[in-house]
């Protein structure tokens, strides 16, 4: 047999996979732990105008795992014209996606190996086909590069739990789930996850726990939420499989009888010695406690919550978060130590499993410019207006321009109005107050559907329990309404809003932590739905954040604490206070405020003070996910003129190409959507004649005159 004249797809036929299930003892089972062509990420959503395309997703030729969701080699194949090296280098780059220990090359002769956990040694060798390594050979290998004692490979191996369904872990949760069970495994106990909005950190956590439980390492747990509804929800979904083993702290009571508690921070702590009733429990009770959304009280070192961790201190402690929080009084790392993995928002959009988004920003007139009431003037309260400049940090604080939240509305409905009027919106406001007034303005913009259905538009405030009865209608994809809801923090974190299409952004942003959270709230996606991207309309400027390195960064300790000292300034303002979260979201009676009240500054109501939209433009994310701000029509040019230096390479290349539609689909694949492009410049004419007219200048059709390709061509 001529392996030259045999295509990939003939080499592992023939050759790879024999190698693989050959007669050795210890043999791959194809059924449980080869899976060829493996398909791990989604391919990136690219979002033009009204187009919406999927990349191509990355695969492995092949993935061998030692039991279900424990990866051990990744395998690269080539034809037998290329070398048996050829694929290592692809195969490498899976490895460390997948984080595998083991990467291999093979063109059908024989095997390359290049082993990760290598510290002395030969790293890489060539090896026959005969002999690959089975799964014991190779997990022994594994075994003995992380030092695992036979104790600790058991937790290692421990199965997940797997109910029968098609679901299964996505790659990125793999890799969380495996390195924390690993660490743990080999005793440590302060681990910190870093996982965009949206990627499943619940599910992570579950599994998790239900390994660590399983294998007997961990018997008893803390899950620790800050919101109601997470705990309500995680106790109802992902941890729905613990059962009766389960409970949740309510009424501020305790049962030790369980293994699984879930409880909110507020729910086990108090201003009061004696509301503390997690010092019912023994200081040794539980084994393990997580901490979800860590980057709120568990990371300031005076925080009640931070007393919790600290009482239960034997315990080993898992910090989740989408944020992570690095200032000189907050630091999440400075307790549970560098982030054990990191899965970042520009990452789950590359790989497809998250949103893109495409932002309007908007400029007001008096946002930009400012306003200085007239000598004298009043508001429509009859108050005297003190005379001074205000700007966007008085706007809907202490100044009110009703015009600006009613142009606010008007543009908002105007957005909806072109594209769908039930797109699932949420509308961030500066309080409550502007909250009440934005969710009137939207009813008066849309008399027609609010007369229709009086939920179209609703406050979902914390201080406000027919709106917060209706979050779960919110969020839920098969129900219609609400529509819009206009909130001011309630809504900013834990609402997981998987078909929101529109983030509206009335107010201001001073902290990094908060515009994460409240972008997470569109990343989501949900095919059943028709939900791949979303919306972002930006009136007060809160979008420069994207441009901030650490809109998603690493999260950096950005300085060490010596004897209690504090060496440097924060790195961003304290979040704003969560002013419609009140107390009564915790289960029982709340801690009361300490204090009085201050003095409420006086504000201001201005009925008649005009406002409009001043500038307006829109950007899109780049295949680098960076926010472009050119015109599609520029940005194919460009990406065009990058691919095809001239017009008559093009046309060499388009001559020369097989099918014509592959061209097509690499320009697609860049944001080259041709019927929004052919929409924009206002002509019938086909992709080819496009590409001719918008890249390169030529009168279109027949490219300056030179003979078009036939369409076979």
């Amino acid at each position: 047999m001529n392996k030259q004249h045999l295509t990939e797809a003939d080499i592992r036929t023939k050759f790879i996979t024999p190698a693989l299930v050959g007669a050795n003892e210890d043999k791959w089972n194809v059924m449980t732990q080869i899976r060829e062509e493996a398909y791990f990420t989604k391919g990136r959503v690219i979002v033009r105008g009204k187009m919406v395309l999927r990349g191509e997703a990355k695969k492995a030729d092949y993935l061998l795992s030692y039991k279900p969701n424990l990866p051990l080699a990744v395998i690269e194949a080539k034809d037998n014209h290329h070398s048996v090296g050829a694929g290592m280098q692809q195969a490498l780059a899976y490895a460390e996606i997948l984080d595998v220990p083991f990467a291999y090359s093979s063109n059908g002769d024989a095997f390359l190996e290049h082993d990760r956990t290598a510290t002395s040694g030969p790293v890489t060798r060539e090896i026959s086909l005969d002999q690959f390594p089975g799964p014991e050979e190779l997990w022994s290998r594994y075994c003995a590069a992380k030092g695992f004692t036979a104790t600790q490979a058991s937790i290692a191996t421990q199965d997940y739990y797997y109910d029968g369904s098609q679901k299964a872990p996505r790659y990125y949760q793999l890799v969380a789930i495996n390195r924390t069970v690993d660490a743990i495994a080999c005793g440590e106990n302060r681990l910190l996850l870093v996982m965009a909005t949206g990627t499943g950190k619940t599910y992570t956590a579950f599994q998790i726990i239900w390994r660590l439980w399983k294998s007997g390492a961990k018997k008893r747990i803390l899950f620790l939420v800050d919101r109601n509804i997470l705990a309500d929800q995680t106790k109802t979904n992902d941890f729905k499989p613990f059962g009766t083993a389960m409970t949740k702290i309510t009424n501020r009571t305790v049962d030790k009888s369980f293994e699984i508690y879930l409880s909110l921070y507020q729910a086990v702590t108090g201003t009061e010695e004696e509301s503390n009733i997690y010092k019912q429990f023994s200081r040794d009770f539980f084994d393990l406690v997580i901490v979800d959304e860590c980057h709120r009280g568990s990371a300031a070192e005076d925080a009640r919550w931070r007393q919790v961790l600290e009482y239960f201190s034997s315990a080993t402690q898992i910090g989740l978060t989408a944020t992570p929080k690095e200032t000189k009084d907050v630091s999440n790392t400075e307790y549970f130590g560098a982030p054990i993995y990191t899965y970042s928002l520009r990452q789950g959009i590359s790989d497809g499993f998250l949103a893109p988004y495409k932002v309007v920003r908007l400029g007001l007139d008096k946002d930009l410019d400012g306003w200085r009431p007239e000598d004298g003037q009043t508001d429509k309260h009859g108050q005297l207006i003190e005379d001074r400049e205000y700007n966007d940090r008085d706007f809907d604080r202490n100044l009110i321009l009703e015009k600006r939240t009613t142009v606010v509305a008007a543009k908002v409905t105007e957005f909806l109005r072109a594209t769908d009027r039930f797109a699932k919106t949420i509308v961030f406001c500066e309080n409550i107050d502007h909250a009440e007034r934005m969710r009137q303005a939207l009813v008066n913009a849309n008399p027609d559907l609010a007369a229709a259905n009086p939920r179209y538009v609703m406050r979902i405030t914390g201080d406000h329990d027919e709106g917060k009865a209706q979050l779960d209608n919110f969020i839920d994809p098969e129900s219609t309404y609400p529509v819009i809801a206009c909130t001011s923090q309630l809504m900013s974190t834990g609402v997981d809003a998987q078909t929101c299409r529109l983030i509206v952004l009335d107010k201001r942003i001073g902290s990094m932590t908060e515009f994460k959270q409240i972008i997470g709230r569109g990343t989501r996606i949900n095919e059943d739905y028709d939900k791949l991207f979303f919306t972002i309309m930006d009136f007060k400027r809160a979008t420069a954040l994207f441009a901030d390195p650490a809109f998603d960064g690493d999260p950096v300790q950005i300085y060490e604490p010596k004897d209690g000292e504090s060496v440097l300034p924060p790195e961003e303002p304290a979040d704003a206070a969560h002013d419609d979260v009140p107390p009564y979201w915790v289960d029982g009676p709340g801690p009361d405020p300490s204090g009085p009240p201050g003095p409420s500054p006086t504000k201001y109501y201005v009925d008649n003070v005009e406002v409009r939209v001043a500038t307006e433009r829109v950007q899109y994310l780049d295949e680098h996910g960076k926010l472009i701000t050119e015109s599609l029509k520029d940005y194919s040019r460009k990406t065009v003129r990058k691919a095809y230096a001239s017009l008559d390479q093009f046309l060499t290349v388009w001559q020369d190409a097989e099918k014509k539609q592959a061209i097509l689909t690499e320009l697609a694949a860049q944001g080259v959507f041709f019927d929004e492009l052919a929409e924009q410049v206002g002509r019938d004419y086909d992709a080819f004649d496009l590409v001719c007219h918008v890249a390169f200048d030529a009168p279109a059709p027949h490219a300056q005159g030179a003979r078009r390709p036939r369409e076979e061509a």
